[in-house]
């Protein structure tokens, strides 16, 4: 017959024993979450399309992604953010990429039913043939809305050589095409030159920098590397992430990865993975802003 004494240390090790328990099935039931966003193991598929500007920084992310989950298969493409949220809303891809909010590109009932991801912040600059930076370093407000509208055909008459004005154009489709609208062109139309008109950024990098008098716009991320153009000031201000964050300069909007309802399985690992600390190191390094460093509105 057990003593007292023995008694209660019996009862100590099995209730020791089912808290153990209790632990190991928790951690069990967490499915091992990892920084790496999401269960330990992932498969699946993830398709997305949208936005060109927001492009590199979801190709970097994919990279890293599947360094930790191999098995997740990952299709990115680009073609526009118009593009990207039709798509996503007409179920053809899981993810739409864009520059705007998808209530400025869809139907309300339709946006409606997309779940917004914010994943960074992107700066837009206006971008010169080199040629032409060299003798123009920046343009009033009133100087870039001349020339997008086509009111100013001729860069003497900004201050710069006697050279027509070649405009590189966005299609109407073009999130960083709104995006400048907006935030520098005070919601002017602006003209277009469909011989030069393309969303392919890196395609509209190489005809500015391969044609004399040429003028575009692109995300900051894509003037890293890039030779032979020239990103102009406005009013004064530069176009860098630390103008963005205090708000002096004006041309910046959210990038957003779109689902149609919530994400799960692959495509929730995935977006957790980018908006993890993890990853978030490598956005600035790209030329993206980070969302919480954003100087609130005065």
């Amino acid at each position: 017959m057990q003593t007292t004494s023995g008694l209660w240390k019996t009862m100590k090790r099995v209730g020791l024993a089912t808290m153990t328990g209790v632990i190991l099935f928790g951690l069990v039931g967490c499915g091992g979450e990892t920084a790496s966003g999401g269960a330990g193991k992932v498969s699946g598929t993830v398709t997305a399309a949208g936005s060109s500007a927001l492009l590199p920084l979801v190709k970097d992310a994919a990279a890293e992604f599947k360094k930790t989950h191999p098995d997740v298969s990952i299709t990115l493409n680009g073609g526009g953010s118009g593009l990207g949220l039709k798509q996503v809303s007409d179920g053809t891809v899981m993810i739409g990429n864009s520059d705007v909010a998808a209530e400025t590109k869809l139907p309300a009932d339709k946006a409606k039913a997309l779940v917004d991801h914010k994943v960074a912040v992107v700066t837009v600059a206006p971008v010169v043939n080199k040629a032409i930076g060299d003798t123009v370093p920046g343009l009033t407000r009133d100087q870039l809305i001349g020339i997008f509208t086509g009111n100013i055909t001729n860069w003497k008459e900004v201050g710069g050589p006697d050279k027509t004005i070649v405009l590189v154009t966005r299609p109407a489709s073009s999130g960083t095409r709104a995006l400048f609208r907006e935030f520098a062109l005070n919601n002017q139309e602006e003209a277009s030159n469909k011989s030069l008109e393309t969303d392919d950024s890196g395609t509209l990098l190489h005809s500015i920098a391969s044609t004399e008098g040429a003028i575009g716009y692109v995300a900051l991320p894509y003037l890293k590397n890039a030779n032979n153009v020239t990103a102009l000031a406005i009013d004064g201000v530069a176009p860098t992430l630390e103008n963005t964050y205090n708000r002096s300069y004006p041309v910046w909007g959210y990038e957003h990865m779109y689902t149609k309802g919530e994400a799960d399985g692959a495509v929730k690992a995935f977006l957790t993975f980018i908006m993890s600390d993890e990853f978030g190191k490598h956005i600035e390094d790209m030329g993206y802003g980070v969302a919480s460093k954003i100087k609130e509105a005065k």
